[in-house]
């Protein structure tokens, strides 16, 4: 499980996001989630593959888990 740090093909992320069992999507989510922060990017905006990573990690997440709030996963 990788957050990649160049240019991501949604389609392969979709698929491989996939095929995580549900901790790994949710341990995913969480270092999307950080590598998204003003922490992790010394306070500059993150780039934008992290933030596609993070948004496709969400829509996973909702998709299995509809009824859930999100705040409470990614």
């Amino acid at each position: 499980m990788v957050i990649q740090t160049t240019e991501v093909n949604i389609e392969e992320a979709r698929l491989r996001l996939r095929k995580m069992n549900d901790g790994e999507l949710l341990r995913y989510g969480q270092t999307a989630k950080y590598m998204c922060s003003r922490p992790a990017n010394m306070g500059k905006p993150p780039r934008e593959e992290f933030v596609m990573q993070l948004r496709e990690a969400r829509a996973e997440w909702r998709r299995r888990f509809p009824k859930l709030p999100l705040s409470e996963s990614v």
